[in-house]
């Protein structure tokens, strides 16, 4: 088992949250209540990396793709996230979580994305473990609004990698060690494109609502058995 000792632990692992919608139909039970039962699985999730010392969580909460997805369940997504916010984040910022948030989130509309700024401004001193919430994020969106950047600081050339990261939604966090994707599908779907390119991947097929700590476990098992070369034979 994990734990805060364990030099195996990676310091970020980033997730795709994946298949709340089909654990709630093999139940008979509406989209949105599979991502209520995901809401409730982020709350767990959150407090084993806290309590086994993972320093950085990244979460695909909402993807640019997701607002092609029928209008109730999109509006029914932000109120969850909503609710998310303001019942949840005492108890992280007590356990001093930082909360941050990567992607578009204006789009979410702006008392959303008021109270997220207000929710990052409250926990910005924290420092066991900082939680970035993908929300309206896609990775090729990322980096092209990059690019807009720095054409819009007018940058003189050469252009490096490191003068492209540093205009990245959240250019400070560190690349993930380990991605995770739950639901069975075997694709990362525009999820830290940039970020990724030397992570190890990890799928499952267990839906994001029953993917427990005992799962966030396995994962962290089968990463640590792996050698990682970064390109190095």
């Amino acid at each position: 088992m994990a734990g805060k000792d364990d030099k195996n632990v990676p310091r970020h692992v980033g997730i795709i949250m994946d298949g709340n919608g089909r654990w709630a139909k093999k139940r008979g039970l509406a989209r949105i209540m599979g991502h209520r039962a995901g809401m409730e699985t982020v709350e767990e999730i959150v407090d084993r990396a806290y309590n086994i010392g993972i320093k950085h969580l990244s979460l695909y909460s909402f993807s640019t793709e997701n607002w092609k997805r029928m209008p109730a369940e999109i509006e029914g997504l932000r109120e969850l996230f909503r609710i998310y916010l303001m019942s949840k984040v005492e108890k992280m910022y007590a356990r001093g979580v930082k909360i941050r948030f990567s992607g578009r989130i204006d789009a979410f509309g702006s008392d959303i994305s008021k109270h997220a700024r207000n929710v990052e401004e409250y926990t910005k001193n924290n420092t066991n473990l900082e939680v970035v919430f993908c929300v309206n994020y896609g990775g090729r969106q990322e980096i092209v609004d990059a690019v807009n950047k720095l054409l819009s600081e007018r940058v003189e050339g050469p252009i490096t990698e490191d003068v492209l990261r540093d205009r990245m939604y959240v250019p400070d966090v560190p690349d993930p060690d380990l991605l995770i994707r739950t639901g069975g599908e075997l694709r990362m779907s525009n999820f830290l494109l940039w970020e990724s390119a030397y992570s190890e991947y990890y799928f499952t097929d267990i839906y994001w609502p029953d993917f427990n700590s005992a799962e966030l476990d396995k994962a962290i098992l089968d990463y640590s058995r792996r050698e990682r070369r970064y390109g190095v034979a």
